[in-house]
């Protein structure tokens, strides 16, 4: 449908441009100080948590080649792989307690997302749709929810629909593509063309009624509501200076990152950024310091920012990954660790988190949590609870079945200040 349109009427959209979705005037947080936004920063593949968050200084078995370093929250080391991150731990939680029941990537990063384990008669909606359906837009004239360099798959609306779906974009730097109008159409044939589009459509619906079509029509009002609209140049990363943009890094990553700060400044109310390549089965104490020199300069310099900027106080800030890795190292695999859902570290910073602490404790080869486990359902209810939305509100889903936004998990309550 959307491909016809295109061709008959001169218009090209993104194909999950669908947040027609109630304004954030109706949403009364549950709690003072809310957060407003959400930028959730994804390590695709498995973060190695002893290379990074979760170290055991002293234990060279575990450690292998890595080297641990003091933050600037007393008693607190993290890996040399993130020199930058050490410098803002005052504004983090990090929680090194995570445990998973998927050792499998799909189904690893699908628990994650969506607090619910893989179907194969349902698709359960992102963390972004919920956050959508439960609290609305801030700002009507932008989507409330956007993917920087992810799998749209990752952030579909599931049952809910394509209207509570993220809007990708692949490159931050090339912005929102397909949003400006041909150059060829003059804007009176533009306008003819949409009165004609909403022509059809309507004798359309008098012989086929369906909630899926009339979700993705909302795709042409959401659409050219931004394409009129100045929040469109929330998107354009040439808007910043050049001082801003090598503070943040040069990477996709890091650039996706000052990307999503712009949009939580345009009212954006949930931002996934994904950083992918930590899958080190082979030669992890390689591949493990590069992708953290993106993670490291992209994060630190949000956060400094954020705080600079007045933000970070309702902006949470997340860092997280499907699982984490073998404590074993394997030899054979040029030094490579495998897949190990029974332990791993996530990160919180901002939007009312009181930082510099751990929470959740692993024994001394990071094996096991020995204190305050945490799951996905429980971490997923701990960034509901920042934002104020109500964590134990059912919805129906189109098949009648009841849902929450992070099943049956409990909010880490006692990390807020």
């Amino acid at each position: 449908m959307i491909k016809m349109a295109k061709s008959a009427f001169g218009l090209s959209l993104a194909p999950m441009f669908g947040n027609s979705v109630a304004s954030a005037a109706d949403f009364v947080p549950n709690r003072p100080r809310a957060a407003k936004s959400v930028i959730f920063l994804m390590m695709a593949g498995g973060m190695s948590h002893l290379d990074t968050w979760d170290v055991k200084p002293g234990n060279a078995t575990v450690m292998g080649k890595t080297k641990t370093i003091d933050t600037t929250a007393a008693g607190i080391q993290i890996s040399e792989n993130l020199p930058k991150s050490a410098k803002q731990l005052q504004h983090m939680v990090l929680m090194n307690g995570m445990n998973t029941t998927q050792g499998a990537h799909e189904q690893g990063q699908y628990l994650l997302e969506r607090s619910y384990t893989m179907r194969g008669t349902i698709v359960h909606p992102a963390m972004g749709s919920w956050v959508m359906r439960l609290a609305g837009k801030r700002n009507h004239n932008i989507p409330g929810f956007v993917s920087i360099s992810g799998d749209p798959n990752l952030v579909n609306g599931g049952f809910m629909g394509a209207k509570f779906a993220g809007v990708p974009i692949g490159d931050p730097n090339a912005g929102l593509q397909d949003s400006i109008k041909p150059g060829s159409i003059s804007e009176d044939d533009f306008t003819k063309r949409l009165k004609l589009a909403d022509s059809l459509n309507k004798q359309f619906h008098t012989v086929v009624s369906s909630s899926a079509i009339r979700d993705h029509e909302g795709l042409y009002s959401d659409a050219l509501r931004i394409m009129r609209s100045e929040d469109l140049k929330a998107f354009d990363l040439t808007k910043e200076p050049t001082e801003i943009k090598e503070f943040y890094g040069p990477s996709r990553f890091a650039q996706g990152c000052l990307l999503a700060r712009r949009l939580v400044e345009h009212g954006v109310r949930f931002i996934q950024v994904t950083h992918g390549g930590w899958d080190t089965h082979y030669d992890n104490f390689t591949t493990v310091p590069a992708r953290c020199k993106d993670l490291d300069d992209g994060f630190s310099a949000l956060l400094a920012d954020l705080h600079r900027r007045g933000m970070l106080e309702e902006t949470l800030v997340v860092v997280a990954t499907e699982f984490g890795r073998t404590p074993e190292i394997v030899s054979e695999h040029e030094d490579g660790r495998d897949h190990y859902p029974k332990a791993f570290s996530c990160v919180l910073a901002g939007g009312g988190i009181k930082g510099g602490r751990t929470y959740g404790k692993t024994d001394a080869s990071g094996s096991k949590v020995v204190e305050n486990l945490t799951t996905p359902q429980d971490f997923n209810a701990t960034i509901a609870h920042s934002l104020g939305l109500p964590v134990e509100q059912v919805v129906i889903s189109p098949s009648g079945r009841p849902f929450t936004v992070a099943d049956k998990g409990k909010a880490v309550t006692a990390l807020f200040a």
